[in-house]
């Protein structure tokens, strides 16, 4: 019972760090690199970065699949490096974590990117600063709070994803079954109690996530 227990806890744990890491370096990274610039397509760029939010979770994954997928041409070419396919491994499920929670953590780091003063960054520059130096002296410590806000986001939509990984990584318990799929499977085959301490469980994490990222009153 234990081990039942854990071991979906332990693998959504892992798939939402590495998730979470890998969606709040990309979604960083282009917030810091959009926020001053205007340029023609940049509207058509961030739609295309928002519409993992509002497609379907199924949709994400069919598209995955058909990306990433045996038959699709980075599935095929990753599968003849690595001797092994993308799709129905834990980290197929760390692929689809990692698209989803892009677009939460990309809107939390733009904003915070996006309050920076731009004459405190123009001054950096004309002292000869290097647009490095800015992001690690000056940018990162005054959009600190949303870019926490941007990592812990995108941590929490990691952890609760469900539809897409269903679709590429599919339910292998032990390997790819991660607590979402696993309430899933609990309440299908009848196990009410195993399904309502994983609940529970998310429930509570989702809980304190969302505590640390609420602004605190002065």
């Amino acid at each position: 019972m234990t081990n039942d227990f854990l071991t979906p806890v332990l693998l959504s744990l892992r798939v939402a760090l590495l998730s979470s890491i890998l969606a709040f370096g990309l979604a960083g990274f282009a917030a810091w690199r959009l926020a001053a610039r205007k340029f023609k397509g940049r509207l058509l760029l961030e739609t295309i970065f928002m519409l993992p939010m509002v497609l379907p979770p199924t949709v994400v994954g069919f598209l995955l699949l058909i990306v990433f997928g045996r038959r699709g041409f980075i599935g095929r070419a990753f599968e003849f490096l690595s001797g092994m396919p993308i799709v129905f491994t834990w980290g197929a499920a760390v692929l689809a974590a990692t698209v989803v929670a892009f677009p939460l953590a990309y809107q939390a780091a733009k904003a915070g990117f996006a309050s920076i003063d731009r004459d405190l960054l123009e001054a950096g520059r004309s002292i000869g600063a290097s647009e490095w130096r800015l992001l690690w002296l000056v940018e990162i410590p005054l959009a600190y709070r949303s870019l926490m806000t941007a990592f812990i986001l995108g941590f929490a939509r990691a952890l609760g994803e469900f539809g897409a990984t269903l679709m590429i990584a599919c339910n292998i318990p032990g390997r790819t079954q991660t607590l979402p799929t696993a309430i899933y499977m609990a309440v299908e085959s009848g196990n009410m109690n195993l399904a309502w301490f994983w609940a529970g469980l998310m429930i509570l994490i989702s809980f304190v996530l969302l505590a640390i990222t609420s602004p605190r009153s002065e």
